[in-house]
């Protein structure tokens, strides 16, 4: 069964933007597909739920274009715009923390998403990495807004991400761990997400039951 345009969250999208939207989900070579790839950044890097669902769209685009005329023009055009933001990541951060935790959102469910031959994206693989060591340095863990962010994208991501660069994921857990342990006026909850996330990888990228309980009943209390 096809998702529904519905599924896609682009009602947020003026008619026309929509309407160029549905089409390159379907007939990707009838629009332009630089104006698309932009249009998704735009949005993603404003609305943080968009953010985590644009990886499903710009999958559904990738695989519609392949299909069509084995053509790689929106992911070469996606990739450019990634690699735009992800230079100016630090004036980003200055400007908007919220727009620099959309944008690392965005680039991991792209990360997610988008693979060639079933293989994460070489080309991702660094810049990546390099966002989420940015969220674990001191003064980043000081805000719960990029501790959690961090810990989300790691839940989503860790494991594949552990398998095509151990060396790097070590180094992060290292930072985080030193957080954790030696960085002073930490917040309660940003103690509690960072104890969790070590948990959940020396466990193999998984929560034992009893861990999940008492880390999820801590949270929601």
């Amino acid at each position: 069964m096809e998702n529904s345009t519905d599924d896609y969250r682009i009602q947020s999208f003026d008619l026309d933007t929509q309407m160029l939207l549905k089409t390159a989900l379907k007939d990707p070579s009838s629009v332009n597909l630089e104006k698309v790839s932009n249009i998704i950044m735009d949005q993603s890097l404003k609305d943080q739920v968009f953010s985590k669902e644009a990886g499903r769209i710009c999958y559904t685009i990738v695989q519609a274009e392949a299909k069509q005329s084995n053509g790689i023009v929106f992911r070469r055009n996606l990739l450019n715009r990634l690699q735009q933001e992800f230079n100016d990541r630090e004036e980003t951060r200055q400007r908007s923390l919220q727009e620099w935790v959309c944008y690392v959102t965005f680039i991991c469910n792209i990360f997610d998403y988008l693979k060639v031959n079933n293989m994460p994206m070489v080309a991702l693989v660094h810049p990546v990495f390099d966002c989420l060591m940015r969220l674990a340095q001191p003064d980043a863990l000081m805000n719960e807004e990029e501790v959690d962010c961090l810990v989300l994208q790691l839940h989503r991501i860790g494991e594949q991400l552990e398998k095509v660069n151990g060396q790097r994921m070590d180094e992060l857990f290292f930072l985080l761990r030193d957080g954790f342990l030696l960085q002073e006026g930490l917040t309660s909850m940003a103690r509690l997400l960072l104890l969790e996330i070590l948990e959940f990888r020396a466990g193999g990228w998984l929560l034992s039951s009893t861990a999940h309980k008492y880390y999820y009943s801590e949270i929601a209390d």
